[in-house]
């Protein structure tokens, strides 16, 4: 009997605001221990919470992003339980009345080749709702260490229907709404800092049943290719322990990542009671039409329509698209530079080959007081792009010297033009100058000649080549071209 895996995803996404969900103290990352809190974040007696509008906003545009109903009222539960990570032993949450029920998320799965676009689907949604984090507990070898810095941030839980059904799937999904979520500005998810958070839950079937299997829930998965991983283990674990007889209990399972399996945490009959009320404290919150419609207008353009407009409008292959639509700033740059010139293909090839690696290099470095360089403090503004490219365009550089260019223009913040014209790197387009390097290149290698006469088109590349190498790469390639096939044919 064949067996298929049917998983549904539970994301946490922490999201950007200066201040916690219910009060005013700051968030972020890398503070000490224990300074971002007051007596509303610890729960000392009469600290009363107050709502983040910031927070509710940046909810509303999650679920306008992603096609969700947004409620006209929701409202806020106590989620209780006892545990270190709530000094106040309950969390304010969002049970039978979150923000956002429905919509869908667009995934892209792989195609033949990487840099052919695959078919696209979309997963369904159950919900989003939005609560405050809890905090983060370090466990060591006899004690166990809490902060609460980040306990009180505000969290939206993405709740996707059991509408996955490979490590793939949930690759491609995750990676879909990490770019959305980041295009739209409402987190950074960066998992390294706890931003967005995944559990994931997983059972098999025998192929053609509709039915359910038992579900098992999969937690400490910390980065996407970890979530993948974990649930490729846990579908061949279920597929073995089903062809072998066994039952799966519905259990939550812990994923080890370096050594690649899962191992059991607790059973259903263990899991809480969380025993839901109304807050008392907090008044439902009313959204209209009118504020929806404000928010409306603020959404940009999603990554998956902008990958389409790139293609069908500026022609840009599928390869520099894929490397640039999920990433909102690298866009904007591209844009800018490829407006100045009339050869945007070429221009996204420069931002996601030559810029990327720039970028990459120069901060790959183990000085941690080192400036980061990023699009914001480049040498090379999307202008100095531009005229390098129309450099090459009009014929003054060729783009050997434009890649040699390159990486002086990416380090000094000089153009282009005031390095050419220091180092004398114009193109060669003398006719008499050209038509002498060619005669001699083919009085140097008669055989190249020869091979080309007789019908062997690619023997003329030894010739240019020589041609080239004399004017260190400063000659016309296209009249270099042409200047040769004329000799070669007299």
């Amino acid at each position: 009997m064949k067996y298929e895996a049917v998983i549904g995803l539970e994301v946490h996404v922490q999201l950007d605001t200066k201040s916690k969900m219910f009060t005013r103290v700051g968030t972020g990352f890398g503070q000490p221990p224990n300074t971002l809190t007051n007596p509303v974040v610890l729960g000392l007696p009469g600290a009363l919470p107050v709502m983040n509008l910031a927070a509710i906003e940046k909810s509303i545009k999650v679920g306008l992003l992603l096609g969700c109903k947004i409620a006209p009222i929701c409202k806020w539960d106590r989620k209780n339980y006892f545990y270190p990570d709530m000094p106040k032993n309950y969390q304010i949450s969002q049970f039978d009345q979150p923000i956002c029920e429905g919509g869908e998320v667009e995934i892209e799965m792989p195609g033949e080749s990487p840099a052919v676009m695959g078919s696209h689907r979309k997963v369904e949604l159950t919900r989003i709702h939005l609560e405050e984090d809890v905090g983060k507990l370090t466990h060591y070898e006899s004690d166990s260490l809490v902060d609460y810095n980040r306990a009180g941030c505000p969290l939206l839980e993405i709740v996707s229907e059991p509408d996955l059904f490979s490590p793939d799937e949930v690759f491609a999904y995750l990676t879909s709404l990490r770019n959305s979520l980041v295009s739209a500005e409402i987190s950074d998810c960066d998992m390294e800092k706890g931003q967005l958070r995944c559990d994931a839950n997983i059972s098999v079937r025998p192929v053609g049943t509709e039915a359910l299997g038992t579900k098992v829930e999969i937690k400490n998965l910390n980065t996407i290719s970890g979530v993948r991983n974990g649930v490729e283990y846990e579908i061949k674990r279920q597929t073995k322990a089903m062809l072998e007889g066994e039952t799966i209990i519905q259990e939550t399972r812990r994923w080890n990542p370096d050594q690649k399996y899962t191992t059991p945490m607790r059973t259903k009959e263990m899991a809480h009671d969380y025993r839901y009320f109304p807050d008392p404290d907090l008044m439902p919150v009313k959204i209209d039409q009118q504020w929806i419609d404000r928010i409306k207008k603020e959404l940009p353009e999603k990554p998956f329509d902008k990958q389409r407009r790139y293609q069908s409008e500026m022609r840009l292959p599928y390869s520099s698209t894929s490397a640039l639509c999920g990433d909102r700033p690298l866009c904007e740059y591209f844009e800018k530079a490829a407006a100045l010139t009339k050869v945007p293909a070429k221009v996204a090839n420069w931002v996601v080959n030559d810029l990327l690696r720039e970028l990459g290099q120069n901060n790959d470095h183990n000085d941690p007081s080192a400036e980061t360089v990023t699009l914001d403090n480049c040498k090379i503004s999307p202008q100095a792009l531009a005229e390098l490219i129309c450099l090459i365009e009009d014929g003054t550089i060729s783009n050997n010297v434009a890649k040699e260019l390159f990486p002086e223009m990416f380090c000094s913040g000089k153009s282009a033009k005031e390095l050419v014209a220091s180092k004398g790197l114009e193109m060669k387009s003398d006719g008499d100058e050209i038509d002498s390097l060619c005669a001699e290149a083919i009085a140097k290698d008669p055989d190249a000649a020869e091979k080309f006469r007789g019908g062997k088109e690619g023997a003329i590349n030894a010739l240019k080549g020589a041609v080239m190498k004399a004017t260190r790469g400063q000659a016309n390639p296209k009249l270099v071209d042409e200047t040769l096939r004329r000799l070669l044919s007299s």
